[in-house]
């Protein structure tokens, strides 16, 4: 018997905010986290701005000897689970079977910056002084690994490494986990940090990011005329999911239900995305929640601002919709969170719990000159109120990999 599942814990860390309430209102302000990037010298660098989570410090969520064996991917990843149990009320441990939680937190790079000195020791004083935790730093399950032995949650436990899709496939998986009865709670999300030298170099050489360095706040504009890269995020995204029965039985708040999942492969290119992939990955996200098309009120698209990536999901929207996604509201909060890459999915499947719970659709900030070839509702600058039933979250990764998640307002 299919387990209905709900979200019940949120947990953010953002350039706009690192709390779901505060990350909220800087949404509902159309507020930009966008700055000058001030973690290293950029004055060599064609993009010098990005959305740094400024003023992070771990020790305010776990002692200093444990931050300082985590990557800073992984110490996002593990305050904003802590964030999100004190928001579900969820103490592992004492309130439920830990053999029953899991975790499923992804990223699409890893530690970046912990490869980065490590080589620069290895290069400057040999092997013997590179350290011992290197390795368990740097790879990219250790988010997950981290939170089940901080938190004790020993279910099933998974790591999603696709890209920019990561966030949402770790939150399908960990949907579906619930849903046939293989666990009755799941941490699950996805966690970047790689606003570093390579890093920026790496999306530089590709010529995929903004070089508007003079008006950082502007500089990440989905679908407007004006666009020319996307703008490099940092942080963590984390949800909480129960089994409706396990949060009845506690009696835990419930910021909505999550109801399909779908995914793709484009088979096409490394990194020119193909609209066919994306529409069929939606379809499939529809018909695995038992809805019709027309249910669909609000999209938090991919919306990275490239001028091909804007296009081409527009034109998947178009095909995977019809005529309905003209009436559809869709808005791209990549414009004031930047693009946290592996994040992005568990980012923005919290901004839909939100915008669901508070029948708020964020805007797309920055849209003063919309491209004639995408063409549909993206909410333009101002936040709009509306009676949100159901919402789609999309995101798409280098490589081909397309998810689709679709969250709907709870109802007993």
């Amino acid at each position: 018997m299919k387990q209905r599942v709900v979200i019940t814990g949120l947990g953010v860390m953002s350039a706009l905010g690192r709390d779901h309430e505060t990350f909220w209102g800087s949404l509902m302000e159309g507020r930009s986290g966008v700055s000058l990037i001030e973690s290293f010298d950029v004055s060599e660098y064609p993009t010098r701005i990005a959305a740094e989570v400024k003023d992070f410090n771990p020790e305010d969520y776990f002692d200093k000897k444990e931050a300082r064996r985590m990557d800073r991917f992984v110490q996002f990843a593990v305050a904003s689970t802590i964030m999100a149990l004190k928001d579900a009320g969820l103490n592992v441990k004492e309130d439920t079977d830990p053999e029953r939680v899991g975790v499923y937190v992804g990223s699409g790079i890893g530690g970046l910056s912990t490869w980065e000195e490590q080589h620069k020791i290895l290069l400057e004083k040999g092997p013997k002084r590179v350290s011992p935790f290197f390795i368990p730093m740097m790879i990219a399950n250790m988010a997950s690994g981290q939170i089940s032995m901080l938190t004790g949650a020993k279910g099933p436990n998974s790591t999603a490494v696709t890209a920019c899709a990561t966030g949402t496939h770790s939150i399908g998986d960990a949907f579906k986990t619930i849903m046939h009865g293989d666990a009755d709670v799941m941490i699950c999300g996805g966690a970047e940090a790689t606003i570093s030298p390579t890093g920026v170099a790496g999306f530089c050489a590709l010529r995929a990011m903004s070089t508007r360095n003079e008006e950082p706040e502007k500089a990440s504009r989905p679908f407007d005329t004006d666009r020319d890269g996307f703008v490099m995020g940092e942080g963590a995204g984390i949800l909480i999911l129960e089994s409706l029965e396990h949060a009845r039985k506690r009696g835990a708040r419930i910021y909505g239900e999550v109801i399909g999942y779908g995914m793709s492969g484009d088979a096409h290119h490394m990194t020119d995305p193909d609209p066919d992939g994306a529409a069929r990955c939606m379809v499939k996200a529809v018909k695995d929640a038992g809805i019709a098309f027309e249910d669909i009120d609000y999209i938090n698209a991919h919306g990275t601002s490239t001028p091909i990536g804007d296009k081409s999901e527009t034109t998947a929207i178009k095909k995977a919709f019809g005529d309905h996604a003209y009436k559809l509201a869709v808005s791209s909060t990549k414009s004031m969170t930047g693009h946290l890459l592996g994040a992005a999915g568990g980012v923005e499947a919290l901004i839909c719990a939100l915008a669901l719970k508070n029948g708020i659709i964020p805007p797309t900030i920055n849209l003063d000159n919309q491209d004639p070839e995408c063409d549909l509702d993206y909410v333009p600058n101002t936040p709009r109120q509306a009676d949100l039933r159901i919402a789609m979250s999309n995101s798409f990764g280098f490589g081909g990999h397309n998810a689709t998640i679709i969250m709907k307002k709870f109802e007993e």
